[in-house]
């Protein structure tokens, strides 16, 4: 089960950061986290990242599928919000596989 469970962590967070690896994603991303649990709409993340609506939703679509996003409606505003329980997730799987053993000097 652990090794089971390891892999599925490794493949999860590989995901991930595959999906921030790309500049504009990872923009988005971070806007978001800084927006708070109330997101942004979608309109003002074109407005600050000045890229065509169409790129943008090809972009959400990524880190909707790995987890890091969700968007909600309100009436005609579409919403992004940051997902802060995977991006802790992201942040608990570096601490605990790749600094557990590190050497402190």
């Amino acid at each position: 089960y652990f090794c089971y469970h390891r892999n599925m962590q490794i493949l999860h967070a590989s995901s991930a950061f595959k999906e921030l690896g790309h500049p504009t994603r990872l923009s988005v991303f971070t806007l978001l986290v800084k927006a708070g649990h109330g997101g942004l709409p979608v309109g003002r993340l074109q407005e600050s990242l000045q890229v065509p609506h169409s790129t943008l939703s090809h972009h959400i679509a990524k880190l909707t599928s790995v987890g890091l996003v969700k968007q909600e409606r309100d009436g005609r505003v579409l919403y992004c919000i940051a997902q802060y329980t995977h991006l802790n997730a992201l942040i608990d799987f570096l601490q605990d596989e790749c600094c557990s053993d590190a050497v402190v000097e």
